[in-house]
């Protein structure tokens, strides 16, 4: 049994909006599935789509995960974060002072996400999803890797990251102390193979904990929160 990650998706006052905001962005195609919200084609060799899940939740903190956008010039980073903006992003202060070299910016409803300067070796091929940026234990990246099957690709304590077989986004976690709970967030939505049920049970073996479901959000779906407490869904077979 395995699951294979079928979304990144958002907590979304408005999903529609946002799906709208990170499609300019990205430039990326509607998806038509059944979904709880809306769903864009990422085109990333990771295989997942962004998904915009309604929610009522308030953001209180800065977001455990993020989005780090690659660059391959400083007129292509110019570009993005200039896009960005006209879409509806604002700049955001996360701490990375005046000399940083990336370009930290919030979409509109709030999420931070990061365009980096061009010449990241950690992210070559990775596409303009470069990484999925978490703040996170080690711990949880050796859960991620074996509920995902995706290797290890960096394991420097307390630093790790994984990777698709099939090569895409990178998700990296940079190790602990962990942030508070931002209350609005992304989340990962994975589709089993086959039965979910048994899926269920392999995540917990493996240290996931069993959640009670969120009113108003797919009934199908069970929520679990990875040993480090990120909420997370298990869709059925999609």
């Amino acid at each position: 049994m395995s699951s294979r990650l079928f979304a990144i998706s958002f907590d979304a006052h408005r999903p529609e909006r946002l799906a709208h905001f990170w499609s300019g962005v990205l430039g990326l195609e509607r998806a038509d599935d059944s979904y709880d919200g809306v769903t864009l084609l990422s085109g990333n060799d990771a295989g997942y789509r962004l998904g915009f899940s309604p929610s009522q939740a308030q953001k209180v903190a800065q977001n455990r995960l993020h989005f780090d956008l690659t660059s391959v010039s400083l007129e292509d980073q110019q570009e993005t974060v200039a896009r960005a903006l006209d879409l509806g992003a604002q700049h955001a202060d996360v701490g990375q002072g005046p000399d940083a070299s990336h370009v930290v910016l919030a979409d509109p409803e709030g999420n931070e996400f990061c365009v980096l300067e061009p010449g990241n070796g950690f992210l070559a091929g990775c596409g303009f999803i470069g990484a999925l940026a978490c703040d996170g234990s080690q711990a949880v990246g050796y859960f991620w890797s074996k509920a995902l099957g995706w290797p290890l690709v960096w394991d420097q304590s307390p630093e790790t990251a994984i990777q698709s077989p099939n090569g895409g986004t990178k998700i990296t976690w940079g190790g602990p102390p962990l942030m508070p709970d931002p209350g609005k967030d992304l989340h990962l939505d994975l589709a089993p193979d086959d039965d979910q049920q048994a899926e269920v049970e392999r995540l917990l073996s493996l240290g996931a904990k069993r959640l009670n479901s969120t009113p108003g959000k797919d009934d199908s779906a069970v929520l679990l929160a990875d040993p480090d407490g990120n909420e997370f869904r298990v869709l059925t077979r999609q």
